[in-house]
């Protein structure tokens, strides 16, 4: 959540980084939500401290101790209602985005940032399928649409992905993580993936349990309700995530670009607050070591403003060149949620003055889609850098 006192001090700054998410109106709520909560918390403090007499009391006192007590009740209930009004508003108003975030609101108002080597000219460049092992015909018949099976070399070369960025993060200082893809609502909320893409998630109703889309959520409320002795601290998570891909229907509807299981290995940092922008560099430094690993041409993009998610002040987003779709498309971000996250989650960490929220960013090292962008790229052939993780040298159905 953002920091409501700072808010209060300058809403005007706010309220203009916040328009360029789409969320001046939210702001506005909230303005107008905390002061009814601190016109409230003011009489009833006021009232509570009528409520506590010295000695016994005098008729009259007793008197005007009654009609106290039956305000008090009274505002006590207008100040609980105010406080879940304020605390609605409150989820709701996402991290304003930072000043070298640029406007707009969709993936083409991304501005770009650099290119790295050059896309592969190819006569009659395969598709994915075409070259290595998915069964999405039969996944259809057990899960679904925007299901797949990878088999085979498929799934040896994906492997060997896995264990390949999970090394190179390791190498650099990261502590690898299996984590849970289970949660509960806080850690939804917390994150800030509730209420905004709640629409994007699985849920298991009868265990009041949420399946994650990434690691990000469970790595960010590993430290959950903690003071951090000592930051930063780096993890490395793998997990299999789960996502709905609400209002994506007709987009990407072939192959395995876009489906609702896949898995990835995610970077998070727990970051002091003037350290947190030099931390993301280094995360996309990290992103673009690797990816030049595996030889992909790709390219760095930053994303505007009104398409980050709510609690990202910043993201650069990098897109590697698919030849099937004469294009580049997403393959990894990485974000800057400096202290939203934090907030909503209680993490702090010992400063100078005291216990003060920490800052949180995150970063895709490696997806399935890398999969996919390996086999289209190199049309079957495999880089040298994951052989030696056990993946084939050719890639065939």
């Amino acid at each position: 959540m953002i920091d409501v006192r700072a808010a209060r001090h300058d809403p005007a700054a706010f309220r203009a980084a916040l328009a360029r998410k789409g969320s001046a109106d939210a702001f506005d709520e909230l303005l107008a939500a905390d002061a009814r909560w601190r016109e409230l918390e003011t009489r009833v403090t006021e009232l509570r401290a009528r409520t506590k007499t010295k000695g016994k009391p005098t008729p009259e006192q007793l008197e005007e101790l009654r009609g106290a007590k039956e305000e008090l009740s009274r505002l006590e209930a207008e100040h609980d209602e105010a406080t879940r009004l304020r605390d609605d508003v409150l989820a709701r108003v996402p991290n304003p985005p930072h000043e070298s975030v640029p406007d707009g609101d969709t993936e083409d108002d991304a501005v770009e940032v650099s290119r790295w080597g050059e896309p592969a000219q190819l006569d009659e460049p395969k598709e994915h399928t075409e070259i290595g092992r998915f069964d999405m015909d039969r996944a259809a018949r057990i899960s679904g649409s925007r299901f797949g099976y990878l088999i085979g070399d498929a799934a040896l070369l994906a492997l060997a992905l896995y264990r390949a960025a999970i090394d190179h993060l390791v190498a650099h200082g990261f502590t690898a993580v299996i984590p849970p893809v289970l949660v509960r609502e806080e850690a939804m909320h917390g994150t800030g993936f509730f209420p905004t893409e709640r629409s994007n998630i699985y849920a298991l109703a009868d265990d009041g349990l949420f399946l994650t889309g990434t690691s990000e959520v469970a790595l960010a409320a590993l430290h959950m309700g903690e003071i951090l002795d000592e930051v930063p601290l780096r993890y490395a998570g793998f997990s299999t995530n789960f996502r709905r891909e609400a209002g994506a229907a007709g987009k990407d509807t072939r192959g395995m670009f876009r489906v609702h299981q896949f898995n990835k290995v995610e970077m998070f940092v727990y970051a002091r607050p003037d350290e947190s922008w030099d931390e993301h560099d280094r995360l996309l430094e990290l992103e673009e070591a690797f990816l030049r690993t595996l030889e992909l041409p790709y390219r760095v993009v930053n994303v505007a403003a009104g398409d980050l998610g709510a609690s990202a002040a910043k993201k650069y987003d990098i897109e590697a060149w698919f030849p099937s779709q004469q294009r580049y498309r997403e393959l990894t971000s990485c974000s800057n949620t400096t202290d939203f996250q934090a907030r909503r989650l209680g993490i702090r960490f010992r400063g100078e003055h005291g216990p003060e929220p920490v800052h949180t960013l995150n970063g895709t090292m490696v997806t399935d889609r890398a999969v996919l962008a390996i086999l289209e790229n190199f049309q079957g052939g495999v880089p040298r850098a994951l052989r030696e993780y056990g993946a084939p040298a050719t890639v065939t159905t």
